[in-house]
This record gives structure tokens, C-alpha cells and sequence, in this order.
């Protein structure tokens, strides 16, 4: 019996040890110069020993970024799991009879983030292949599944007309933005073209060309008035070729409507040349209806941090588990019976949005690594999901141009996050000696570039990897 606890107080001194070395050298990276104005939080531990590494002002809030998406996209695969379906359908009340659908259509859709101009003429085909050429009734949007709030608590209004900050619809398409291109054509004329290619976009153009010079080109929309007239101005010189900018609508749901009906009449089904917004009927059948598992987006939403589909995660939790219409406040609850499961205090945090896009987002290193733990440990099968979902050091997503270092290359499985003045990184990471650590860290109060903020995450990381 001696020689087993002498054994086990061996290895725990040798552990103890261990740690302290790895502990000794954050404490010097956080001690240096750029730290006298910026605050650090870090919490990391040891999941595969069961026990923690290092702790820095792990319960201090801070604002999270995009480290806001660890929590929403955790949220939606503990309350929805990876086979949750977005989905957008087309659905009628009338009947079909030689070639003649007598009665409306309505689309309606749960927020797919995906949902493209393809996947409307999907739509559209299938319609056609019920032998459907024209509509008698009216076409209808219902937007029904979502409130009207149309941004995040605290967004900020001189973002906009920005794609990353795109206006919230159930009736999603293109990302709820416009890719828009100046280009040279063959007779060196500059031409303004959209994507989709559509009437609904007024644009004005003011570029000029002249002989030399940078090109300064800014395209934008009149987003003062909450218009969606594309403006295209500045100057280019004369080897000008081609820019390209892709901004947010105002109104997705309007463009949704005006598009759907243009690709009705192209691919062959009359319909009348208007559209309005109308609550389906309860009574109603479904024509045709595309489907995107969440499991299959996840990877969008976490590797290139998009803001959309983690808005649209939020929505989806609240519009499946408190009914429509769904709003973010009802989302930021569920978050916070999550927090509840993982034994913290909802109360000691605040959550706005599912993005982390807004500035009123307050958290923990302590709460997001808590959460890291839990995924791990109780639910192994979403824990796959969520670790497979993020950027992977030096390899892709937001991590693709970080993390070169051999150490670390390859080992970081991590969300990053970048506001003004705020830059995190949560994850795991895979030491030196196979252990799985999972780590937050969260910085903010710098001026200016994040790159110290982001270099001194990844000699944080070179550091836990070297537990051996």
C-alpha cells in the first residue's frame, strides 16, 4: 500500500512540476509590454488527465467575437444535433389540373443559411416536374418563423451595408447579400454587374479612368436611406480589369420574392409579375422543398466564422423549442439552460447575439473552456462534430495563415474571434505527449492591429503543447 501512494505521489509532483514550468512561461508572455494596457483571460485544461493546467483571470468578462459561435453552435448541436434540417419549401392551397396550378404559393423556410440561387431553381424544377406551367393564384413570401428584429442586440449601425453583417430573414438567399462587379468590357467600357443578375438592382455608376494613378473603387448601397440602389463610384487607370465587393441587402426577404418570381417566368411557369408577404394557411400541401442538415453547415459557420449561419443557429433553437415567431432573445435563453447544464450561473454572463458580432456579449475563458470539458465528456459524438467544425492551426479556416510553427501545425483544432479592439481563441490541442487539452483565451483593450494579440495566443499554444 506505501509503495502505491509513493508511486502516486511520484507522479503527482512530477505533473505538479510540469505545469509549473508551462505556468511559469505564460506568466512571462502576460507580464510583457503589450499587457500594460491589454487584459488577458486564459483558462486551459487537461482532458485527458482530468485535470487543470493553467488559470489567468479565467472569470473576468470579456467580450468574445466570434468565440460567441463555440457557445451557439454548441447550443444547437446539444439541443438539436447534427441532423437538424433548415429547409425552404414552396406550398400551395390550390389544386393542379392540366398543367395549371388554380390557387397561391407561398414560400416559407426556417432561416437555411446555405439556400442559393441553385437551390431556388431546384425549387422551381421540381415544381415544373408536377407538370406545373402556370399559376392562377398570387405568389406569397411568409416570413412567419422570424420576428421582425432584423440585426443583433448592439449591432452597430456603421457596418452596414457590410456581407459580414447581413439583415436576418427566414427566406434566406445568396448569404442575404449581392455580389457586385466593375469590370472592363471588350470595347474598354466599364459595366456594373450583379450576382444574381436580376431587375430588382438600380445601380449608379460614377467610376472614372483615368491615365495613371491607384484604383479607388468603392461599392456600396444607399444604406443611409435603407435602399438596396447599388453605388459604384471612384477612379481606375487604364490596366484597370476587374473589382468585386458583395454587400448586404436591406430586406432580404423582398429581393427573395422579386428573384423567385423572375426565375418562375425564365424556367417556363406564368405567374403573375407581383408578390407580397402572407402567413401561410394551416391547411396547405407541399409542392417542393430543399433541405440542408446542420451538420453538413456547421463547418462554414465555425471554420470561416460566418455571422449568418450563427445567427441562424440562434433562431433555429428558438424557433424549434419555443415556437414562432423566433426571435434572439429567445435563442440567448437557451443558452443559458445550457450554461445551467454545465453547472454555472447564467446570471453571471450576457449573451446578445449568436455571432459575437455585438459589443454586449460578456464572458468567460472559464465558461467557454467549462463548455469545451463538457462537450468532451459527456456527449463524445457532438464533441466529434464540434472539434471537426473548427479551423485547424495552419491548415484552414480562419487558422490557414496562423500556426505555421511545427509545434503546433496541424495540433490546434481552434474558433477564433476578432472585434476592434478584442481577439480570442478557444479549442483543443493535441500535446506533445498525446494528451487533449482543451484552452480559452481572450484579449481585449488594444488599439489598432490584433496581430500581437493573435501571436501571443499561438506561443500560448506552442507553450501547452509542450506538456510531456
Amino acid at each position: 500500500m506505501f509503495k502505491i501512494l509513493s508511486a502516486l505521489l511520484i507522479i503527482a509532483v512530477q505533473l505538479s512540476a510540469q505545469y509549473e514550468a508551462v505556468n511559469s512561461k505564460i506568466n512571462s508572455l502576460l507580464q510583457e509590454k503589450f499587457f500594460e494596457s491589454t487584459v488577458a483571460s486564459v483558462s486551459a485544461y487537461n482532458l485527458t488527465k482530468d485535470e487543470p493546467v493553467y488559470k489567468k483571470n479565467e472569470k473576468l468578462l470579456l467580450r468574445p467575437a466570434s468565440n460567441m459561435k463555440v457557445i451557439s453552435s454548441s447550443t444547437m448541436l446539444y439541443f438539436l444535433g447534427p441532423d437538424y434540417k433548415y429547409y425552404t419549401g414552396i406550398y400551395s392551397d390550390g389544386i393542379i389540373r392540366n398543367g395549371t396550378l388554380y390557387g397561391d404559393i407561398y414560400f416559407y423556410g426556417n432561416g437555411d443559411p446555405s439556400f442559393s440561387s441553385s437551390d431556388l431553381d431546384s425549387l422551381i424544377v421540381m415544381l415544373k416536374e408536377k407538370n406545373v406551367t402556370e399559376i392562377t393564384g398570387n405568389v406569397y413570401g411568409d416570413v412567419s418563423a422570424y420576428d421582425s428584429v432584423f440585426w443583433g442586440e448592439g449591432w452597430m449601425w456603421d457596418d452596414d451595408p457590410s456581407y459580414y453583417f447581413p439583415y436576418f430573414t427566414p427566406l434566406i438567399i445568396n448569404e442575404s447579400g449581392v455580389k457586385v462587379t466593375l469590370l472592363k468590357n471588350e470595347n474598354d467600357q466599364l459595366q456594373v454587374k450583379t450576382f444574381p443578375e436580376s431587375d430588382y438592382f438600380n445601380v449608379t455608376n460614377s467610376v472614372s479612368i483615368q491615365n495613371e494613378g491607384r484604383n479607388k473603387i468603392n461599392i456600396t448601397r444607399d444604406w443611409l436611406n435603407r435602399s438596396n440602389e447599388i453605388i459604384v463610384k471612384g477612379t481606375v487607370n487604364k490596366k484597370f480589369t476587374k473589382y468585386y465587393n458583395t454587400i448586404s441587402l436591406f430586406n432580404p426577404a423582398d429581393f427573395f420574392m422579386y428573384y423567385a418570381v423572375e426565375r418562375l417566368n425564365a424556367n417556363g411557369i406564368k405567374v403573375k409579375n407581383n408578390y407580397s408577404f402572407k402567413e401561410r394557411p394551416t391547411l396547405i400541401n407541399e409542392i417542393a422543398k430543399i433541405e440542408s442538415p446542420f451538420g453538413e453547415l456547421i463547418n462554414v459557420l465555425n471554420k470561416e466564422s460566418d455571422n449568418l449561419y450563427a445567427e441562424a443557429a440562434l433562431k433555429a433553437i428558438a424557433y424549434e423549442l419555443k415556437g414562432k415567431p423566433a426571435s434572439s432573445k429567445a435563442g440567448t435563453k437557451l443558452i443559458d439552460s445550457l450554461v445551467t447544464l454545465i453547472g454555472l450561473n447564467p446570471q453571471n454572463y450576457y449573451f446578445a447575439d449568436g455571432s459575437g458580432v455585438s459589443h454586449y456579449n460578456l464572458v468567460s475563458a472559464e465558461l467557454l473552456n467549462t463548455l469545451l470539458n463538457f462537450m468532451y465528456k459527456y456527449h463524445p459524438k457532438l464533441y466529434k462534430v464540434l472539434y471537426d467544425s473548427f479551423p485547424i492551426g495552419g491548415v484552414d479556416g480562419t487558422l490557414r495563415g496562423r500556426m505555421k510553427e511545427e509545434s503546433v501545425f496541424e495540433n490546434v483544432h481552434a474558433k477564433t474571434g476578432t472585434l476592434s479592439g478584442v481577439s480570442t481563441l478557444s479549442g483543443y490541442l493535441t500535446a506533445k505527449n498525446g494528451d487533449l487539452i482543451s484552452f480559452s483565451i481572450l484579449m481585449q483593450n488594444f488599439i489598432d492591429n490584433s496581430n500581437y494579440a493573435r501571436t501571443y495566443q499561438d506561443k500560448i499554444c506552442e507553450l501547452l503543447y509542450e506538456i510531456n
